[in-house]
């Protein structure tokens, strides 16, 4: 549809879009835990649409964390932070990048690219991207950085990052790059040196890439989103993608590790097992509530179901043609997180800072996503773990990213853990990075803490 005819329909569209939207529940958790009820698929005309207007932080304001903690400014005043990382002198490297229009490729086109371009428009999202990594260095350990300084420049929309020995890898939308660190250095030199290849433009719809190490060293991982919702620009655009990819830093061979994640970021490994775990965005456009964001453990040579089915064997029949020998191989996630939450950042809780009830337990940074109403996500979650397994219930663990007229205030990204077992908290739209630490030690070092 025109640009211009696609305005003129708006108020059509508006009214179409809420009416098909009463069936979603307002169930804050529905979707969540090791089974969560599927209901059937309901393909509309009119993509369910949920594109709340942006208010900002007023000053003082803050998102709320239950009883006992406090809520603070780490940073703020950051061009899109996206990404955390804490090096092992407690400095904090915050990845800033945004969502650069695509020159190719129908993800953007047609109702739903017009209602996708609305929203990225309203947080910020659609601009030219920092494209720089900024260190945040809190010397006096208030819980407030005193310093920001430009660490890297020159990077392609950055966002993982991660430490091995005196490499720091930092995941392009292209490729995954290295800078030699020093233990305090305020900047290293460059744009880094190419490391491994991902695939990227000229579509690159899920164009974030997150990289880890493994807990012994030896291997970093890297996410590739999909380069569509449901492979509709062609499964020959997907090569590579909705994949996690392993590089082996003493042979320098690369390989895909696991696939059918349709847009995985976060990755973390359970303390007590050392299992890989990952949170994946799900597809869109077959209802409100359907099918749940998930969180699972990942599994070498594990097929997911992207794009051919969803949560196990659930066979997406929208996708053409079928695939019933990989649909048969497709693995059930372990976890639901909800449908349409955007659940992006992951990070296992191994300090000592917070109340037991925490320790070895997931927090997860839901970002929001355009394809629900009413809306989802937009908060960080908690999962509590035993026996390096996720439990009921989940809980809220920050809100207040929505107000009471669900206007954005904010939107939470990355989540990492600090030097003294504070939470960081990445926002995106509101341009800081949150930091939320017990009420008795929102300030000073807490002894015997080591950062996630």
């Amino acid at each position: 549809m025109p640009t211009r005819r696609l305005v003129r329909a708006l108020p059509l569209l508006a009214f179409l879009a809420a009416a098909g939207c009463s069936s979603g529940s307002s169930d804050p958790f529905v979707g969540f835990g090791p089974n969560p009820p599927l209901k059937a698929p309901n393909k509309s005309l009119i993509p369910t649409i949920g594109v709340p207007d942006v208010v900002g932080w007023s000053a003082g304001a803050a998102p709320k964390a239950p009883p006992g903690f406090t809520v603070t400014r780490f940073a703020e005043g950051l061009d899109h932070p996206r990404w955390l990382l804490v090096l092992p002198n407690g400095d904090v490297l915050a990845a800033l990048s945004a969502t650069e229009p695509s020159k190719a490729g129908k993800s953007n086109q047609g109702i739903k690219g017009f209602f996708q371009k609305m929203l990225m428009k309203k947080v910020g999202s659609a601009k030219p991207s920092a494209n720089r990594i900024v260190l945040m260095r809190d010397a006096d350990g208030d819980g407030v950085a005193e310093t920001k300084t430009n660490f890297a420049s020159g990077l392609k929309q950055p966002f993982g990052m991660t430490l091995v020995g005196g490499l720091l890898y930092v995941a392009n939308s292209d490729g995954v790059v290295a800078f030699p660190y020093q233990p305090g250095a305020t900047a290293v030199p460059g744009s880094g040196t190419k490391v491994f290849d991902l695939p990227g433009p000229p579509i690159n719809h899920h164009w974030t890439k997150n990289v880890v190490a493994s807990p012994d060293g030896t291997k970093i991982y890297a996410t590739v989103g999909s380069n569509s919702n449901i492979g509709e620009n062609g499964m020959e655009n997907e090569q590579g993608r909705a994949a996690i990819w392993e590089h082996d830093l003493r042979t320098a061979k690369t390989r895909i590790f696991a696939t059918g994640l349709r847009n995985p970021n976060g990755i973390d490994f359970e303390p007590t097992t050392g299992v890989m775990w990952t949170v994946v965005n799900e597809r869109d456009e077959i209802g409100n509530d359907l099918p749940p964001d998930y969180m699972t453990s990942v599994r070498e040579g594990g097929f997911y179901g992207w794009p051919y089915s969803y949560w196990g064997q659930n066979v997406d029949e929208r996708v053409k043609p079928q695939n019933p020998s990989l649909v048969a191989s497709a693995l059930k996630p372990d976890y639901g997180l909800g449908p349409h939450t955007a659940s992006l950042g992951l990070t296992f809780y191994r300090a000592d800072a917070f109340p037991a009830a925490y320790k070895g337990g997931a927090f997860i940074g839901q970002h929001g996503s355009w394809n629900r109403k009413p809306l989802n996500g937009y908060r960080v979650v908690f999962v509590p773990f035993a026996g390096g397994r996720p439990q009921m219930p989940p809980q809220a663990f920050l809100t207040g990213f929505l107000n009471d007229d669900d206007k954005i205030q904010g939107r939470p990204v990355g989540v990492v853990v600090d030097a003294r077992g504070a939470l960081l908290v990445a926002d995106d739209v509101g341009g800081i990075v949150w930091r939320v630490a017990p009420a008795a030690a929102a300030a000073g070092a807490t002894p015997g803490v080591s950062p996630s």
